[in-house]
């Protein structure tokens, strides 16, 4: 019997590179993952009315969050990212849209934050005005960007870290009597992330630069103590990650190590990594074996705690 032959329309080869090629679009997950494909970015000032002590109107003096959130039917958790730069700029590529397209492929809507600095002009209490003000705006704005409100998270590297351990020991519950629906909001987020983190201040391991940029050459002994986060951490500071390399000069280990310390004595939950391999501001260190592992075991904490799938 004479078999009919195949249908010129058919290309089998065709066919697998555009199911290749949809796999790179999508950033290669697979069918399970597909709700992680980001959506357009959305960038939001902070203060719609002009930031508080704003030294002008110029772009430098408009703190924002720059949104991306995730294709998915149900809310989803969020992690705001704050970038390092020693308080004096911010490294926005390798700790900051690096860390969104991370924070995505993971499930969570991601919200980079470009929040004011020595650079611009600003030192304290700039920095913290502006990531509280990010905590409460995610809050208030959960509903419209389909997020739950019970699983915002921060982020921070080298000095941003410092500037979210200072948010996750100095939160507050919010201003319920304001006229302003976001500052009614607490600050407190529910999980932070921690990497290779300025934590002392005054101390013989402080990032000298980050104090400086932050809180002027000639801080008092009693400022340098409220902005030493391990002098500062509280029973309910939120679940917190810290990862942390033994060759970073810059930011030296033990600034993780007294931080994780303070948390063990307050009972707050959390786990600590530290990598023999890389220098101070690895990001995600893709290419340093051992320290590349770093993201996966933070997704499996974030996975332990119940903030993505």
């Amino acid at each position: 019997m004479r078999m009919a032959a195949r249908p010129k329309t058919l290309d089998t080869n065709a066919i697998f590179i555009w199911i290749a090629a949809m796999f790179v679009w999508i950033g290669g997950v697979d069918a399970a993952d597909r709700a992680t494909v980001a959506l357009d970015d959305l960038e939001v000032a902070l203060w719609a009315g002009g930031a508080p002590g704003a030294l002008g109107t110029e772009p430098k003096d408009i703190p924002k969050i720059t949104v991306r959130r995730v294709d998915s039917s149900g809310p989803t958790g969020a992690l705001i990212i704050c970038p390092g730069g020693g308080y004096g700029g911010l490294a926005m590529d390798h700790e900051g849209k690096q860390m969104v397209e991370w924070a995505n492929s993971i499930g969570l809507t991601a919200v980079l934050c470009e929040y004011r600095h020595r650079g611009k002009g600003y030192g304290h209490p700039a920095p913290s005005q502006d990531a509280q003000r990010a905590v409460r705006m995610v809050r208030a704005k959960a509903s419209e960007w389909n997020i739950d409100p019970s699983k915002i998270g921060i982020m921070g590297f080298s000095a941003g870290g410092h500037l979210v351990s200072t948010v996750i020991t100095q939160f507050d519950a919010g201003d319920k009597e304001s006229a302003d629906p976001i500052a009614q909001q607490s600050s407190r987020p529910d999980f932070a992330i921690l990497c290779y983190p300025v934590i002392s201040m005054g101390s013989a391991f402080t990032h000298r630069g980050s104090e400086v940029n932050l809180l002027g050459e000639k801080a008092s002994k009693e400022t340098l103590v409220q902005f030493a986060s391990e002098r500062n951490v509280r029973s309910d500071t939120p679940p917190t990650f810290l990862m942390h390399t033994v060759e970073d000069k810059p930011v030296p280990v033990e600034n993780s190590l007294v931080f994780y310390q303070a948390m063990v004595a307050k009972g707050v939950p959390g786990e600590l990594h530290v990598y023999q391999k890389g220098p101070h501001g690895v990001g995600l260190a893709k290419n340093i074996p051992g320290t590349a592992d770093w993201p996966s075991a933070c997704g499996r904490w974030l996975k332990q705690l119940q903030m993505i799938p």
